[in-house]
């Protein structure tokens, strides 16, 4: 401050010196009407008429009432209990804690301030301590103290909300009406977002829309495609539209580090980790569960980060990602959390635990919903050295009835897998050999809509064989593995069924020795992409499962990441910025042809825009599939022409080169002949072009003798 001070005595000084009149009333400046000088705002919000809201700066300042009311011989006993209390969740900052009294009875007046460090100890402070009950008489009320300020802006009396007239909104499904059946993707590269068609029958890209610093972090699709997420330090935004993305609602969240939707797109979950006060304490977690269209958060988590690492795969900070699994399919009805010993899952309609308590099951390390039902599968380790098995229990919602469980021995490690549509469930099983020196790998398939649920046992041909990649084919009942421990693994193909439809595990092929270490099938099932990545530098191979056969193999040289479109007829892969070259990304058509690349110098994000399923019945998608020539003929005709067009393109790119070299051709003649005189002058008038021309070339036959012998030859 004394340094600022300083700095405005010499400006003023030397003002003083230049006779410059500092005394400058800045509020009766006035710029013109939409003038800004050249110099652009960065936040649009400055144009809207919502009032702001600035920050008092007591964030960090709670508000505890209904203390007791104590004479000041008591003072100091009262004020030790509540910093005692208090103290233990957060640090409170030195004469932070003050106790008015009452001056003409000099007795406290029932309530207090306290200051912490932090605005997030403070929130932590209050949401902890909300009714705790001192004695029979004496139940806490905390409040924040900026919340002061907005229950005084509550008029006294009651006034009807002003009924704003209806205004129908914009159609967020319109995409999904392009006439020529488009696919749209979201790239970031650099400070842009790009949203763009993928106009694969042109091998080229179409601009929708595009934004420089749309986002601070990253950008994320809902589940059906309906909303474009975009993150920033200060929460969240979903964005949508037909021909541009406008902002449909923002959800304030500081610091928010992931988020992930619903699968039905009604609710939005944001994380962050806060640092705290005191280095020896933990960080401290904020969740908020957001209603998607009306921005009203429905419920919030917060604790410290060890109440959150359990089990599963790990995000920030040694926290599970996503630590809320949605179920009940794409109704949203139901979300659990894992915690030490129990599972937690709450309905959506209240927010609340489902019968208001937890499901105990002592030392569960991991979850998994059904895609499509009301069921999870759940994951127990060994217990007391062996003698309690691990455990695979399927526990239906909201009964909360086990529907089948499956023990498993000397278990080191298990890891679950559902196919799409809810059809099956693979438990892939690391076991240890007798002598706990090694481990081997088999797989447990229960077959979820089949009576008494049956289980399928699957070991390997060699069950030594480690286990690299695993995936369901969607909507199907194959799966894919790739196994080995070879530089080369093999890839093997199974099916649920067999000629008489019966779930019954049998092996369709393998394929040895495949550069390949992670599996990507088609949403629509039969087609598959094997991948070698990061040590395999971007191999792929496209495999018709049906068929059994490949149908081309390629590479994209340091490939990071691969993508099927929605409808399964393009494949995306991309190197990101992990990579210092070849940024960009490239476009395949289902069976392996490179329709077009684009490079991109600093790429971070390639997403396929999700699309909502169809309205179609199966019955129905099965007849078209049955008359799928009656349908195609149309879009024959419309490949027809784009061939035509492309063809015509072709010949236009080739007559517009031809009519280039015919230009540079002129054009040299013409030079030729403007330097005809300088060509004579440098032949002393010599050679003209017109004699050259008459000269004629000749072949000249030289014999040479190179050696002469003579021999003698005697008559007998």
């Amino acid at each position: 401050m004394a340094a600022e001070v300083m700095l405005m005595n010499e400006i003023e000084s030397a003002a003083a010196r230049m006779g410059i009149d500092m005394n400058i009333d800045f509020s009766s400046i006035q710029l013109p009407r939409g003038e800004d000088f050249g110099i652009a705002s960065d936040d649009e919000d400055v144009y809207h008429d919502d009032q702001l809201e600035f920050d008092s700066g007591f964030g960090n300042v709670i508000v505890v009432d209904n203390l007791p009311v104590v004479p000041r011989e008591k003072f100091e006993k009262l004020e030790g209990v509540i910093r005692k209390i208090y103290s233990q969740i957060g640090v409170i900052k030195e004469d932070g804690l003050w106790m008015p009294t009452d001056p003409e009875t000099n007795k406290t007046l029932g309530y207090c301030f306290i200051e912490y460090n932090t605005p997030q100890e403070a929130e932590l402070a209050k949401e902890k301590t909300n009714g705790y009950k001192l004695d029979r008489a004496h139940i806490f009320a905390v409040n924040m103290f900026d919340d002061f300020d907005k229950y005084m802006r509550v008029p006294d009396e009651w006034a009807p909300p002003e009924i704003k007239p209806y205004m129908p909104g914009e159609n967020l499904q319109k995409w999904l009406m392009d006439e020529k059946a488009r696919d749209q993707f979201v790239i970031r590269s650099g400070t842009d977002t790009e949203v763009l068609w993928n106009d694969a029958r042109q091998s080229k890209t179409e601009l929708v829309y595009k934004r420089s610093y749309w986002t601070e972090s990253f950008v994320q699709w809902s589940p059906l495609g309906t909303y474009l997420a975009t993150v920033h330090r200060q929460g969240a935004a979903v964005w949508g539209g037909a021909a541009t993305f406008n902002r449909l609602m923002r959800y304030a969240h500081p610091q928010v580090k992931l988020i992930d939707f619903s699968p039905g797109e009604k609710f939005l979950v944001m994380y962050s980790s806060h640092e705290p006060s005191n280095p020896r304490d933990e960080n401290r977690v904020v969740i908020n569960i957001f209603d998607v269209r009306t921005g009203k958060v429905m419920r919030d988590f917060k604790g410290s980060a060890d109440e959150f690492v359990v089990g599963g795969a790990a995000g920030v900070a040694g926290v599970s990602w996503p630590i809320f699994r949605w179920g009940g399919g794409k109704d949203d009805k139901y979300f659990a959390k894992l915690g030490k010993n129990m599972i937690s899952v709450y309905e959506t309609e209240t927010f609340s635990l489902i019968d208001k308590k937890s499901l105990k099951v002592e030392n569960v390390m991991d979850l998994s919903w059904s895609p499509t039902d009301p069921i999870f599968a759940l994951f127990v380790p060994e217990l007391g050295g062996g003698n309690q098995p691990a455990r695979v229990s399927l526990v239906q919602i909201p009964s909360k009835k086990e529907l089948r469980q499956k023990n498993l021995f000397s278990v080191s490690d298990c890891k679950m897998y559902w196919q799409s549509n809810g059809d099956y469930l693979a438990v892939k099983v690391d076991r240890y050999t007798k002598t706990k020196k090694s481990t081997y790998t088999g797989f447990e398939l229960f077959c979820i809509k089949e009576r008494d649920i049956p289980i399928e046992v699957l070991e390997l041909d060699n069950k030594n064989d480690k286990i690299i990649a695993f995936a369901w084919e969607p909507k199907g009942h194959r799966f894919a593995v790739i196994h080995g421990d070879n530089p080369r693994p093999d890839i093997s193909f199974y099916s649920m069924r067999t000629t008489h439809n019966m779930s019954r595990v049998s092996k369709l092929t393998t394929l040895k020795g495949k550069q390949a270490n992670a599996l990507f099938w088609s949403p629509g099932g039969r087609f598959i992409v094997l991948a070698g990545l990061k040590g395999f530098n971007g191999q792929l191979e496209f495999f018709n499962v049906d068929e059994l056969e490949t149908m081309a193999t390629a590479e994209h040289f340091m490939a990071t990441d691969i993508e099927w479109d929605p409808t399964g007829r393009y494949v995306a892969t991309s190197v990101t910025s992990v990579h210092e070259m070849e940024n960009g990304f490239n476009i395949w058509s289902f069976n392996g042809k490179l329709l077009y690349r684009i490079l991109k110098d600093h790429f971070f994000q390639f997403l396929w825009r999700p699309r909502p399923p169809s309205f179609l019945t199966a019955e129905k998608e099965e007849e078209i599939a049955r008359n799928l020539k009656k349908y195609s003929k149309k879009y024959e005709a419309e490949d027809q022409d784009v061939s035509m067009l492309l063809s015509e393109q072709e010949r236009e790119k080739r007559r517009m080169l031809k009519e280039e070299w015919n230009k540079w051709l002129s054009e040299w003649r013409r030079a030729h002949e403007e330097e005809k005189l300088e060509r004579q002058k440098l032949r002393d008038g010599e050679g003209s072009d017109e004699e050259e021309e008459e000269y004629e070339a000749k072949e000249v036959e030289v014999e040479e003798v190179l050696d002469v012998s003579q021999q003698v030859l005697l008559d007998e």
